[in-house]
């Protein structure tokens, strides 16, 4: 069903619950999407095919440190003659443990600093935050081709998932808050096909570049490749995400990131001295951000459809992250692939995109409801985990090929739906926080254990066939916890009011403007109003 156009911004009204009144300007600031005007040239069709450059540079930097030209392999003895190792696996000399280990490290970053990030967004421009995040990454990546043993490129996967976690937590919302009505989960699903299609651009060109120049020089033209989005992230006119107070607004700027429902002495009476210390004033405003999220954490976890959602999402994402990062080890084991960077790669990017791309538009399709997304993301998943585990079994590699093509494009149709059940199952202000924990939890339980687990599997039985049959049953239970969504009260909460919540971003020496809103506002009354 086509959801509703947002209403016409009203006087907002006192009530028991609010010792502070929410101005007009303030509700309907707020409530805004974020726009860009009809005349920039940054309007939202560009806004995201940069974010999906960005997003498929992230992960074309997971697809090569997978690959065989940069990972490399061990050192291996046969009937006394050795062969040395290559890569990363070889010049460090790693057992697979270490190596899956390795594989996970950025996660450990990212886990940390996704929360942070999105708290940091109601105090701090989210658009900065991603420039931020960028800048952390690209310095982290450059590091990674310096490193010299396990622990110093382990140390530099961390802080890569450290500049990632700003983008992984921001970028959607953007997304979801510019794209059209009818086609919001087909937006998300572009911007999400940049998952598959980069671990695959990720596995060829490892391979190309390792093999030929070696493994170092694969983390450092990434690093080139970054640099000037990182730039552009400082540079660009910050934009401001729906369920915000943007920073232009004089009138609201005293508000600081608080309840509503406390009032602050400070702010009611327009008094902005105060006789206290500094350093106690920052130990408020540290325990104030904590109290803050402690209670979005508490609202976030009270949407069953929303924790349904990710529990699903965690073991869907143990096994595809899994699959990213042993896939083409297995294929060159169990099928004697000797070009299976190239094989993967090709599989997972025409696959993976065209899966994507499909999930996104079936949903707009049937009619993007959370109901009806639950529906699809059971249904692919099960019959896509059916010919993924049948693939597996087959001795041809030609039907291994055959049968694991469609398991992928049908697994990856999963892309779009989930992300839109989690922007959508939550009050707008709730989204960064949203995407942060749904990102750290199909992580910290899904695959950042499960590389490490599958390589103490293979150690163990020295096979990888009976490994990877083992590792695709999970998908079935993801296919359940789906399955059971489709049940749940589901209420759409995209055009929900913020009336408890009201936030202010750090006022910057840019105005901060709505991104698609018309010029013609911008002498509005309402405009005018906000001025001193």
């Amino acid at each position: 069903m086509a959801q509703k156009p947002e209403p016409e911004a009203k006087p907002a009204t006192s009530s028991p619950s609010s010792a502070i009144p929410v101005s007009p300007v303030v509700q309907d600031m707020a409530n805004k999407s974020t726009m860009i005007p009809a005349t920039s040239w940054f309007t939202p069709k560009r806004l995201l095919a940069i974010f999906c450059v960005i997003n498929m540079l992230n992960y074309l930097d997971r697809g090569a440190i997978a690959s065989n030209g940069v990972n490399g392999h061990q050192k291996t003895c046969t009937n006394g003659i050795c062969k040395s190792g290559s890569g990363i696996q070889g010049d460090f000399n790693l057992n697979n443990f270490e190596d899956g280990v390795l594989s996970s490290a950025f996660m450990v970053g990212l886990l940390i600093a996704s929360p942070i990030f999105a708290s940091l967004s109601k105090s701090v421009n989210p658009f900065r935050l991603i420039g931020v995040g960028l800048t952390v990454w690209t310095i982290a990546t450059l590091c990674c081709g310096l490193s010299f043993d396990f622990w110093s490129i382990t140390f530099c996967r961390m802080l890569v998932g450290v500049g990632e976690a700003s983008f992984i937590s921001l970028a959607a919302p953007f997304i979801d808050d510019n794209a059209p009505v009818a086609q919001k989960t087909a937006w998300l699903s572009i911007f999400y096909m940049c998952i598959p299609g980069g671990y695959a651009l990720g596995y060829v060109y490892g391979g190309l570049v390792g093999s030929h120049f070696g493994w170092r020089y694969a983390f450092w033209v990434e690093a080139i490749l970054m640099l000037p989005f990182a730039i552009l992230g400082f540079v660009m006119k910050p934009l401001q995400l729906k369920g915000f107070v943007p920073s232009d607004s004089k009138k609201v700027s005293a508000l600081e990131t608080v309840p509503l429902g406390v009032q602050d002495a400070d702010v009611s009476n327009g008094n902005n001295e105060s006789n206290e210390p500094s350093k106690p004033k920052c130990r408020c405003k540290v325990l104030n951000q904590v109290s803050i999220f402690l209670k979005d954490m508490k609202a976030l976890l009270s949407e069953k459809v929303y924790v349904v959602n990710v529990l699903g999402y965690i073991a869907y994402n143990f096994v595809i992250g899994a699959y990213s990062y042993w896939g083409p080890k297995a294929g060159y084991s169990i099928y004697n692939m000797t070009n299976a960077d190239m094989i993967f790669g090709g599989i997972t990017i025409v696959c993976g995109i065209l899966g994507t791309l499909a999930g996104g538009f079936a949903l707009d399709y049937m009619n993007n409801t959370l109901s009806n997304a639950f529906k699809l993301l059971s249904f692919t998943t099960l019959v896509g985990g059916a010919f993924c585990f049948g693939a597996f079994v087959f001795k041809s590699m030609y039907g291994f090929l055959a049968f694991f093509a469609i398991g992928e494009l049908l697994v990856f149709a999963t892309q779009g739906p989930v992300n839109y059940v989690c922007l959508h199952s939550v009050k707008p202000s709730l989204r960064p926080l949203s995407m942060a924990m749904s990102t750290v939890a199909i992580h910290i339980f899904g695959d950042v254990p499960s590389s490490p687990l599958v390589g103490v599997v293979q150690d163990s039985i020295n096979n990888w066939r009976t490994t990877a049959l083992i590792l695709t049953t999970i998908f079935f239970p993801a296919a359940a916890i789906w399955f059971i969504g489709i049940f749940l009260h589901s209420v759409d909460k995209f055009d929900e009011d913020s009336e408890h919540q009201v936030s202010r971003v750090e006022e910057t020496s840019t105005t901060t403007a709505p991104l698609l809103e018309e010029k013609t506002r911008e002498t509005s009354p309402l405009t005018q109003s906000q001025e001193c």
